[in-house]
């Protein structure tokens, strides 16, 4: 139930998803929605924490590498890959939602705040890594708010191109930037 509210919201948007889409993805009543939940803020908190959970996992997994220009590509593609899913591609939901700040209220915002914190640490954590450190030219925890901000960015241009490539080159060039030894291979 939760993953068919999570589509909802990812393909709708905070603002434009009702109560009825969610009834509807659910397969349940409206007002059974509102006994169980509490409301559309709870439905999308629930389904969030689901979503950041998995992408999170992802996102560490990919990180795990011998050198920092493997762990830097298969984390690229590892966000990229989740904001061009779908048909058509659903853009990144924590962007997304974070697009429509005057709307969301303070506890989602709290909530997406979390995520990328939580995703920076995870980031600067796995380039603190002996093999992977030194071959930065930028500290861990410079390199990781480089890379968190730059994927905002990247879905903000998935969203006016859709062009998949395009984002893979972007997230190259970066990966360049940050490891001085692969400028020399370029």
């Amino acid at each position: 139930m939760l993953s068919a509210v999570l589509e909802v919201f990812w393909r709708k948007g905070w603002q434009s998803t009702s109560m009825a889409d969610l009834a509807e993805a659910a397969e349940v009543q409206r007002g059974s929605l509102y006994h169980a939940y509490g409301g559309k803020e709870a439905l999308f908190l629930l389904a969030f924490e689901a979503y950041a959970t998995r992408f999170l996992g992802n996102a560490a997994k990919a990180l795990e590498a011998a050198d920092a220009e493997t762990a830097l590509r298969r984390f690229f593609e590892v966000a990229i890959s989740n904001m061009t899913s779908g048909t058509p591609a659903k853009g990144c939901l924590t962007t997304k939602t974070a697009a429509e700040a005057d709307a969301i209220g303070p506890r989602i915002q709290q909530r997406l705040r979390e995520l990328l914190d939580v995703l920076q640490m995870t980031i600067s954590n796995a380039l603190s890594a002996e093999g992977i450190r030194g071959d930065l030219v930028l500290a861990p925890d410079d390199a990781a708010q480089v890379m968190v901000t730059f994927t905002r960015g990247l879905a903000v241009m998935e969203r006016i191109y859709q062009e998949p490539q395009r984002l893979r080159d972007t997230a190259d060039s970066l990966v360049r930037m940050l490891v001085p030894s692969l400028q020399a291979r370029a």
